[in-house]
């Protein structure tokens, strides 16, 4: 059963890309390119946020890192490919340098009651800590991005499914590159996450984003669903919803965490759906989940 630990575990992460922006322009490009705001995050600050293209469909969700020198956004490793062209296209107007340099960054999750009391210990104040920094994500649950030569806090281990788990549980969204071009923010919940700034002027698919806020255009959302399965599940395998006696799909896979026959995952569905739906992963006859309460208000 997944359950968070009684203290903090680290959590080596392999599937996580990181991506540097640096050079004077640098905040100022990245403010015209993202959902979020970077006028708001000193360093030291963090902010979850996404890449959109023209018409507001998400290249990549992210964690966002002011490390003050470097903005350091931390996505999922299948998103890259597509996402860094993207977001690299218009730098050659701007002092600005962006680049893969994952190869140069660790990545941890550290998640565990008492870890804003271990933290309070361990870190300062401005979350800045060997040359890298902790990016709180939700409470007793961080990202810690260090260079490859910091040496990790001495603490137990845990695996990367477990991590997964532990997010898709506190209804954080972690898209991969199978959903690149399908989603708004919105849909994702990013404003219900302080993703999305709908005050600090123009970006990349502003005007979609704006439209899905102020003309109530967006009738999706992501969702937590639990329950139990026997197969392995793929990201962007379709769920199906029960009608009666029949089933008919309602979405597909974002992320999921599986142990035993005990499974939970993400998926994108309509904002009305009745709380007592049933649900199962298509190919998967016998399996059965139901709409979990998501740790946050969702709102428009």
């Amino acid at each position: 059963m997944l359950t968070l630990s009684s203290s903090p575990v680290l959590y080596p992460l392999s599937d996580r890309a990181v991506i540097s922006l640096t050079g004077a322009d640098r905040a100022k490009y990245l403010q015209g390119q993202v959902t979020c705001d970077l006028d708001t995050l000193a360093p030291g600050d963090a902010s979850l946020g996404g890449h959109c293209d023209s018409k507001g469909k998400l290249w990549a969700s992210f964690w966002l890192a002011n490390l003050g020198e470097q903005l350091l956004l931390v996505v999922n490793q299948s998103l890259v490919e597509r996402q860094l062209p993207e977001l690299k296209k218009f730098a050659v107007f701007a002092n600005t340098d962006v680049e893969e340099v994952s190869a140069d960054w660790q990545v941890f999750g550290i998640a565990g009651e008492g870890l804003s009391h271990w933290l309070s210990h361990e870190i300062d104040g401005d979350n800045l800590w060997q040359g890298g920094i902790l990016i709180p994500v939700a409470a007793e649950h961080a990202l810690l991005v260090l260079p490859k030569e910091a040496t990790p806090p001495e603490l137990p281990l845990g695996d990367e499914q477990q991590w997964r788990g532990l997010m898709i549980h506190a209804g954080l969204p972690d898209m991969s590159a199978e959903h690149q071009g399908d989603y708004i923010p919105q849909m994702l919940n990013l404003q219900a996450l302080n993703g999305i700034s709908f005050t600090k002027g123009c970006y990349m698919g502003q005007e979609t984003v704006a439209r899905a806020k102020y003309r109530g255009a967006n009738k999706k959302a992501m969702f937590v669903l639990a329950g139990s399965c026997n197969d392995d599940i793929a990201i962007n395998q379709d769920i199906e919803m029960q009608l009666g006696e029949n089933w008919r799909r309602a979405g597909t896979v974002l992320s999921a965490w599986q142990q035993g026959e005990e499974c939970m995952l993400t998926s994108v569905l309509n904002k009305d759906m009745d709380p007592d739906t049933l649900f199962r992963i298509k190919g998967q006859d016998d399996s059965r989940l139901a709409l979990q309460p998501l740790p946050y208000e969702l709102i428009d």
